[in-house]
């Protein structure tokens, strides 16, 4: 009988989608632990499994069928994990992912390592908190240490006033593990970065960095790579990629997400142990995409180029708004640019949501970012201008129209 690597995902999301897409061409045979039947990678992977991945009886059955597990997402109970480990592969192991699901540990690990970050606190009381806000300065930020995810579980407090709100909505426990608030200074950003690392056990590649446009917490836009960055910086921030990678043991893609700050600091904001929404462009943009190599670290294949295929490469999020057929609109994008790359994750549209992403790549900046165009099947409000500058046609607020 063939032999087939048999990788399985944990978590239904484009990410796992994308996963599967690029395992595809490899021969390997992906299998999915889903929350619903509907969910974006469900709808593409015959071998899926609908159930509950805080339950461990539910993961194990599901381990069973695989080589290795690999995420989606990071809200596997680690507890879970560390039990799974002793029976099957998990990539990246517990000891690495308890840092991109804990901002406590995280913030004190990378501080202990010489990490640039904003100075913080572990708060457990409402005191704690207004100490920390009145020895730094408001305003601060606060975030829980489990469980948030594109901009929820984060407050901006701008005094005293304002220190019980996190207290009051957080969980005590999520996933097993007690939740604290994380207080942070405010950094006065310039812009986001992004640094995209990939490490199997032998090998270790990184990605140019990308700059990043977040709204509400969401990203919206990269563009890689990021104009304006001396040569000199982008080698230290992919160094720091891939330092921060080895000192964690990571296995896999490890998203590193900074902020570069108005007095010139660049510190790091989140990690994040899986493909990442600043990642998409290297579907088209690079030799390897990022999903390509996380299928190869965790099965400890040779790793891809991550060399770019062009000199620019930019992303646009389709965020969901009041076009429901984004199939339909698709006519209308292709007949302006054929050259655009559109990647729709099969979600229902909602207002805000993640539904697709759209990337151009281009010789500079100016012609990649035609991508803006798309602006047909965005929600993002942030568009307006750059559809205007483009020639499309402003019918409402975040709507715009080829």
């Amino acid at each position: 009988m063939e032999r087939r690597y048999r990788v399985g995902i944990i978590g239904g999301g484009q990410l796992a989608r994308m996963m599967q897409q690029a395992s595809i061409g490899l021969g390997i045979e992906t299998r999915l632990l889903a929350e619903s039947s509907g969910s974006s990678a469900a709808q593409v992977i015959p071998l899926t499994t609908v159930g509950d991945y805080t339950d461990l009886d539910t993961l194990t059955a599901f381990a069973r069928q695989c080589d290795v597990i690999t995420f989606d997402h990071e809200h596997v109970p680690t507890g879970h994990l560390r039990a799974l480990e002793d029976r099957i592969v998990v990539k990246p192991g517990p000891e690495a992912l308890e840092h991109a699901q804990d901002k406590a540990r995280m913030r004190e690990r990378l501080s202990g390592l010489g990490v640039p970050c904003p100075r913080f606190a572990i708060c457990r009381t409402v005191r704690e908190l207004i100490d920390f806000g009145q020895e730094q300065g408001w305003p601060i930020i606060a975030k829980t240490s489990r469980g948030g995810y594109d901009g929820k579980g984060v407050w901006k407090l701008h005094g005293p006033s304002e220190a019980a709100a996190p207290f009051e909505t957080k969980p005590d426990v999520s996933a097993g593990e007690e939740v604290v608030i994380v207080a942070e200074e405010f950094i006065d950003f310039e812009r986001e970065l992004s640094v995209i690392a990939v490490r199997s056990s032998c090998q270790a590649v990184v990605y140019p960095v990308s700059e990043t446009t977040q709204r509400d917490g969401v990203c919206v836009e990269t563009i890689t790579p990021a104009p304006g960055l001396p040569g000199t910086d982008a080698a230290a921030l992919q160094e720091l990629a891939l330092r921060i990678a080895g000192e964690l043991g990571v296995i896999g893609v490890l998203a590193v997400e900074l902020m570069q700050a108005r007095d010139g600091r660049i510190v790091v904001n989140e990690l994040a142990m899986r493909p990442h929404n600043t990642g998409h462009w290297s579907i088209e943009g690079a030799r390897t995409s990022q999903f390509a190599n996380h299928i190869r670290a965790v099965l400890d294949l040779p790793l891809g180029s991550p060399e770019m295929t062009s000199p620019v490469a930019v992303m646009t999020n389709v965020l969901g708004g009041a076009e429901k057929d984004l199939t339909e609109a698709l006519r209308h994008v292709f007949a302006r640019d054929r050259e655009l790359a559109v990647h729709l994750y099969g979600k229902q549209v909602r207002p805000g949501r993640k539904v697709g992403h759209v990337t151009a790549c281009g010789t500079d900046l100016e012609a990649a970012m035609r991508l803006d165009a798309t602006a047909v099947l965005t929600y993002d409000h942030r568009l307006g201008k750059a559809a205007r500058a483009v020639g499309l046609q402003v019918i409402a607020p975040g709507t715009a129209y080829v």
